[in-house]
């Protein structure tokens, strides 16, 4: 053998050797990750299944074997909600091997009648931008996005410095207030007091009712919409992660071993959009909801729904209105929308009140006007309590299929029991269903309890308020339940 031969030989051995002590090392790499046998009970199990989706198959296998995913950081940014109030939309992003993207939109949930609710909305939003940006961001930075009841005591915590901080200043301002009303007071001679006028003013007021004022508004703190919206987008972003529904992420929060069967309310859908926000005179009658026989399948119900929108867009000639949801439509008579339902019902075979029935969201605590007493039903049309407890027995027996009413008085009115007793009495066929607002955070963690709903109420409609958490809106349900009485009603 040549000298060439040999330098030859002894170089293609020493590449030999070291590409098999390469595959050695990889060899014990896997053996000591358990990757080879993990491949193995895999093609296994998808031996036996046969799965339509191999590629799927492998990649859900193995997603349940990589590293839990954490929060990257939040985005928020502000928009407008349907209405056209400010709103802000955000977003929890993770950092891991599955990158998520959920969104969590806070709106406002008021409607809002002077210039100075508008201010308050928009700095309460501006304020929740810059805790979000700069405060919260940070904070559940590399957090375990799958531990909803800690992160929501983080968020309680961060709501609780600042509801402190913020109740510190209201007692520092109140107190200079009363320094200088003292101060005024004591520079301004009393007036003289006139007996005569005095009586009569007296004799005046015994004749008249007064009106029971305005519920005081609950005070929000300016900013706390940041608590509720990321509560919410951080559980979507799980549940996208884990492939399942979000209501049952939800439930597991309460419920860590929850079982498969879960009780779901009946579905409704709003069909129609008209009141006050409309272009119409009609201001009463808010939304129109189906509600279904509880014996459906979801999927009938919601392509019901569709194609019962589709045929009062036809009846209407296309006139309505409709971004991603109802169909907008304004009205002079409150009897013109149940029309147009029932003709379209009518057109489509559909057995409007038997398997569809219809809930009517009359919104009337914002058509309170106090300088009147009274109701406006109608752009210019006033109505009294007695006279709208009137008008809402003669839509129920003329058209039956309404089974439900929401919200049919103010909250001031609801609570004197004549009133809502009377409704009950001569509405025996229709529900009453009130909005129940939420406990304020604040009274939840002082541990007041939800209280129960007037008599006559049989069901409620329950929304995740701007500032509470996902585990206060759930310990809040729960003692609703224990609230509400036994209607026998399975559906509401």
């Amino acid at each position: 053998m040549s000298y060439k031969g040999f330098l030859s030989h002894s170089i293609v051995s020493k590449e030999d050797q070291g590409f098999h002590d390469l595959k050695n090392k990889a060899a014990e790499h896997y053996r000591s990750t358990g990757v080879p046998q993990k491949i193995e009970t895999v093609l296994n199990e998808m031996f036996w299944q046969k799965p339509d989706d191999i590629y799927g198959y492998l990649a859900n296998y193995f997603s349940k074997l990589s590293y839990t995913p954490v929060i990257s950081k939040i985005t928020v940014r502000e928009v407008f909600d349907g209405r056209g109030l400010t709103a802000m939309v955000c977003s929890a992003v993770m950092d891991g091997p599955c990158d998520g993207l959920a969104d969590g939109v806070a709106e406002s949930g008021e409607v809002f009648f002077n210039s100075n609710q508008h201010n308050q909305q928009r700095l309460s939003i501006t304020t929740a931008l810059k805790w979000i940006r700069e405060h919260l961001s940070p904070m559940l930075q590399g957090f375990n996005p799958t531990d909803q009841t800690n992160l929501d005591k983080v968020l309680s915590d961060f709501f609780m410095a600042r509801y402190l901080e913020y109740k510190d200043s209201l007692n520092r301002e109140e107190e200079d207030e009363l320094k200088n009303e003292s101060v005024s007071e004591a520079l301004t001679p009393a007036p003289a007091k006139d007996k005569k006028g005095g009586d009569k003013g007296k004799k005046g007021n015994s004749t008249e009712k007064p009106l029971p004022p305005a519920e005081t508004p609950v005070p929000r703190l300016p900013g706390a919409t940041a608590v509720g919206v990321v509560s919410l987008a951080v559980p979507k972003t799980t549940a996208r992660l884990l492939g399942e529904p979000l209501y049952r992420h939800i439930r597991s929060v309460r419920v860590p071993l929850a079982q498969n069967e879960t009780h779901l309310p009946a579905l409704m859908i709003i069909i129609l959009s008209c009141g006050k926000n409309s272009l119409g005179k009609l201001n009463l009658l808010e939304e129109f909801i189906l509600m279904p026989s509880s014996s459906q399948r979801v999927r009938e119900v919601i392509g019901m729904g569709l194609e019962l929108q589709c045929e009062m867009r036809r009846v209407l000639n296309g006139s309505a209105y409709k971004a991603g949801g109802a169909l907008q439509v304004g009205f002079k008579r409150r009897e013109q929308a149940l029309d147009l339902v029932t003709e379209a019902c009518a057109n489509l075979a559909l057995a409007l009140g038997s398997d569809l029935r219809l809930a009517i969201n009359c919104e009337a605590h914002g058509l309170m006007d106090y300088s009147r007493g009274k109701y406006e039903v109608i752009s210019g049309c006033h109505k009294s309590p007695d006279e709208l407890l009137g008008m809402y027995e003669g839509l129920i027996n003329k058209y039956p299929a309404i089974t439900s009413l929401i919200d049919p008085f103010r909250k001031e009115a609801r609570l004197k029991n004549m009133i809502l007793n009377s409704l009950c009495t001569k509405c025996h066929a229709a529900h009453l269903v009130e909005r129940q607002h939420m406990l304020h955070p604040i009274s939840v963690l002082a541990g007041v309890k939800q209280p129960p709903p007037p008599p006559g109420v049989t069901g409620v409609i329950i929304g995740h308020h701007s500032d509470m958490t996902v585990s206060d809106l759930i310990q809040s349900i729960a003692e609703q339940k224990e609230t509400m009485p036994d209607t026998g009603s399975g559906d509401m």
